[in-house]
């Protein structure tokens, strides 16, 4: 999708914390972050680190894997980017950090030849609401510095020209012996009818350490696929109102890292490469994506993780982290989907493997 001019032995993330914000190069966001067990993005100041029980991804023909499944039926198709709602009263060339950011597209798109960023084909004009929300975030993860903000762009643009995130979730299969039952995304709605998006990660359900996480761009490609499809369910490509300049970013993702099960006695050499290069990534490909991130069913003696981290994510960042020693505490937390929450984490809800994942090879 596209276009042309446009992680029984593991070790774990933190909790709590708008995919998936660990400190990438150039930014400062809350793009889903993945903790140093894993992948401390989603989403990303400019990184984003963020937690299952066992729950099964939706099973795949034997002989042709289905796309992605949510409560065993298919997914309706992916929807074509589209460049849709403009703010026709929107004020232009104001001299704001978003409308000098609009005034430097040309030059990056004519620096990347891609135009595509979660769904969205990106566009000149400043009335366009999408592409405002996708600036916006870029800028808040590097505080408002239009330069800074251009430069991640630029990285972020070429990393998916070259990578095809989305192409990753529509059409890869991915390894049911590596990464069956370790992701899920679960979608919610409040009570004033507001959206809320859960993407979790269950290390507990880890086979084999060596197997998930020794070939890094194999890991990094499947927590890509899980985080376009959070995107998805975010449904940016048809938001209608603008980020406020100074308000609350309605467009962001809850992400829990769950760790029963799981050994944070060592940090095993290929969690720490593939948590490295997960932050990293997705703090420099999705900021500004992570709302809040909790790490339940967390051992006290995975206390070192949180401080490892510290190395990796803003403070900000760091802010949105939540540890809990019980994953039937998330629901006191998210008081307004509680009860829509999976019984292991304190609602009355369906099991995570009603939800949606990836497409995995047949087992």
């Amino acid at each position: 999708m596209s276009s042309q001019v446009s992680p029984k032995t593991v070790t774990v993330e933190p909790v709590r914390a708008a995919v998936e914000d660990a400190k990438p190069a150039v930014v400062t966001s809350s793009a889903p972050v993945e903790p140093p067990v894993v992948e401390t993005i989603s989403e990303p100041v400019a990184a984003e680190p963020d937690t299952k029980t066992t729950a099964e991804p939706a099973a795949e023909s034997a002989a042709k894997p289905e796309s992605a499944k949510e409560g065993g039926a298919e997914n309706p198709p992916t929807p074509t980017r589209r460049s849709v709602s403009f703010d026709k009263a929107a004020k232009t060339h104001d001299g704001s950090p978003l409308s000098k950011f609009f005034s430097e597209l040309p030059s990056v798109f004519e620096a990347t030849e891609w135009r595509e960023m979660w769904g969205i084909e990106l566009q000149e004009s400043e009335t366009h609401v999408q592409t405002s929300i996708v600036l916006e975030k870029f800028l808040r993860a590097n505080n408002k510095d239009v330069a800074k903000s251009k430069a991640q762009l630029i990285e972020a643009l070429k990393w998916r020209k070259k990578t095809q995130p989305g192409k990753l979730l529509d059409d890869k299969s991915f390894d049911n012996a590596k990464f069956g039952k370790l992701g899920y995304v679960t979608t919610h709605t409040t009570a004033s009818g507001a959206k809320e998006v859960i993407t979790w990660n269950i290390y507990g359900a880890v086979k084999s350490v060596k197997n998930t996480f020794s070939d890094i761009a194999e890991f990094l490609e499947w927590r890509a696929a899980l985080m376009e499809l959070s995107i998805r369910k975010l449904d940016l490509a048809s938001a209608t109102e603008k980020i406020p300049e100074n308000g609350p970013d309605p467009y962001r993702m809850i992400q829990v890292h769950d760790y029963r099960n799981v050994s944070f006695l060592r940090m095993d050499p290929s969690i720490k490469a593939a948590s490295k290069e997960t932050i990293q990534t997705f703090s420099m490909a999705y900021p500004e994506l992570l709302k809040e991130k909790f790490f339940v069913n967390v051992p006290v003696l995975m206390g070192w993780v949180f401080t490892a981290m510290k190395i990796f994510l803003s403070a900000e960042t760091i802010k949105k982290f939540h540890p809990l020693s019980y994953g039937s505490s998330l629901a006191g937390e998210i008081p307004e989907i509680a009860e829509q929450l999976p019984k292991d984490y304190g609602g009355n809800g369906q099991d995570l493997k009603e939800g949606t994942t990836v497409m995995y090879t047949a087992e």
